[in-house]
């Protein structure tokens, strides 16, 4: 599902030695569990990132889902970011102003031409609304939602164009320890059902979930979670 080959990453103005990721290999195999660990400034975001195909300035290859995501053009990353691979924030990135319906909907509204993504997306938000226990909650806005069910909005969003790999950074961070523990849960249930999930987080409730943990420090992956480091 994903392999990283000797991928490094310099932001902009950092000094010539100084690197986001050095070198890092990473191989993540259709239908896991991972959690990503690290401290603060690790780079940890920065991984997840290159994976979804949120930033495209790296040294190195990246493939997901068999593509080499260096070769894709605009068009053709929006198109394999909607097709493969659903984002789960922290802080939810729900608009305030559309209903938990409109918000899981959105996605949609961006697909560029005839599409079959596109096709009937209220019905399928509404279908996955309600899969994640939310069918009575179609028609609220996010301010009148507690914080574990903007979560699962936010989730619900992400599984629209049924995506098989899930990309999470921090979900649970926002959180309390009753209502992360349900979000682990959701995350555990969907990765039963053939979702490959990656996780990045901070939180041990969170790793110890997982069915396998990678640690990355100062930009190198120290433990790969399957007895190998870099």
């Amino acid at each position: 599902m994903i392999r990283l080959s000797k991928v490094e990453k310099r932001y902009p103005g950092a000094a010539s030695g100084e690197l986001a990721l050095r070198g890092v290999d990473l191989t993540i195999g259709e239908g896991e569990l991972v959690a990503i660990v690290g401290t603060s400034g690790s780079g940890k975001t920065t991984l997840l990132n290159l994976i979804g195909g949120l930033d495209r300035d790296y040294a190195g290859k990246v493939e997901v889902a068999g593509h080499d995501l260096a070769t894709l053009n605009d068009r053709r990353m929006a198109n394999f970011r909607n097709r493969h691979v659903g984002f789960v924030f922290q802080h939810f990135s729900l608009l305030d102003h559309l209903t938990a319906l409109e918000n899981v909907a959105l996605p949609a509204a961006f697909v560029r031409g005839p599409s079959p993504l596109a096709e009937d997306a209220a019905a399928r938000a509404s279908q996955t609304l309600t899969d994640m226990g939310l069918g009575h909650k179609l028609n609220e806005h996010p301010n009148t939602l507690s914080g574990g069910q903007k979560q699962r909005v936010a989730i619900a969003r992400a599984l629209l164009f049924r995506p098989k790999l899930l990309l999470c950074d921090e979900p649970t961070g926002s959180l309390d320890s009753k209502t992360g523990a349900q979000i682990i849960e959701t995350f555990q249930a969907l990765n039963r059902e053939g979702y490959t999930v990656v996780i990045i987080t901070h939180e041990t409730r969170v790793s110890e979930a997982a069915r396998r943990i990678v640690r990355i420090e100062d930009g190198v992956i120290v433990d790969d979670g399957q007895g190998g480091a870099a």
